[in-house]
């Protein structure tokens, strides 16, 4: 055993010695992400653990052990945080990544290149509106007094209140984001398709095969390694859902039991309320992130047992 680490440590300190130039180039992303990215976890693991005091500052705080981690498991809020980040996340995959599969094989269809590239960019462009923005223009429309509704009104029918329905929310959160991204995530799908051989789907059509049965039989299963990395980094983050922006931006206080997630109630829990409890927001987030390494390992070693290639 002893030898057999000897060996290594001189392989790897041969190939350093032949490729010093290479390692030397790579050291400031290495500094760059140990200074700002590897060394601030220190202090927002140790925050878990600690009542944060502004004049004691993050080594200073008391420590206060598991005691934000017991809160978690009697706090409602938190558990209903956890349940709705988990449904919000899992319907965007569920509608949102066959929503982009979709687009890209029909974009891959279109043989004129102008129409492609027009349509391609149509659907891509919402991508770069900030949400911010985006949700007052879907609160002009959708909203209480936006133009839908006035739109009833005058019609004689009754008003809707999509934004502050606790049955409407959800669906409504999972297609502004669908109009929102699939342009943009259509686009690795579109390049997974473009890398298959051509060959196939000419050897296809000599043999008679329809369009539907091209898609089905070649373009598919052409792609279904970059559908599974894509599904296992998606999974990787459902307890963070990627939709804070959408959802603070457009939820309100009737609608926080289906539409408050974790991120929301963090943001509340360290600025709104709780007098700044920045240690308990810091173990929730440490929560989410135990969570996600765990779902993230679960799926990619699911994936490689099925035949895909995983992350690793």
């Amino acid at each position: 055993m002893k030898k057999r680490m000897n060996d290594n440590f001189k392989k790897i300190k041969k190939r350093i010695r032949n490729d010093w130039i290479l390692y030397l180039l790579i050291m400031p992303v290495l500094s760059w992400y140990l200074i700002f990215c590897y060394l601030p976890i220190t202090g927002g693991l140790s925050l878990s653990f600690r009542n944060f005091r502004y004049n004691g500052g993050i080594w200073g705080s008391p420590f206060v052990g598991l005691e934000h981690f017991e809160k978690m498991l009697s706090d409602r809020e938190f558990i209903r945080g956890v349940k709705n980040t988990m449904i919000i996340s899992l319907g965007r995959i569920a509608f949102q990544m066959p929503c982009a599969i979709a687009v890209a094989i029909l974009l891959n269809e279109v043989r004129k290149i102008g129409m492609r590239r027009f349509f391609q960019t149509v659907i891509t462009f919402p991508h770069f509106i900030s949400w911010v923005v985006l949700s007052g223009i879907l609160m002009d429309i959708f909203g209480s007094s936006g133009i839908v509704n006035q739109i009833l009104i005058k019609r004689g029918m009754e008003s809707i209140s999509v934004l502050s329905s606790v049955s409407m929310f959800r669906p409504f959160i999972w297609l502004s984001g669908i109009w929102k991204e699939v342009g943009w995530d259509s686009i690795i799908y579109l390049a997974a398709i473009t890398s298959i051989d051509p060959g196939l789907i000419e050897a296809a059509e000599v043999d008679g095969a329809g369009r539907f049965q091209r898609i089905w039989h070649i373009t598919l299963p052409g792609i279904k390694g970059t559908i599974a990395i894509m599904l296992i980094l998606a999974i990787g983050q459902v307890m963070t859902n990627g939709s804070f922006d959408q959802v603070f931006n457009l939820y309100s206080s009737s609608v926080y039991s289906v539409a408050d997630t974790l991120d929301t109630f963090i943001f509340r829990e360290s600025f709104i309320t709780g007098g700044l409890n920045f240690g308990y927001a810091s173990a929730i987030g440490l929560f989410k992130s135990v969570i996600g390494i765990i779902m993230i390992t679960v799926s990619n070693k699911i994936a490689t047992g099925l035949g895909e290639k995983g992350l690793y």
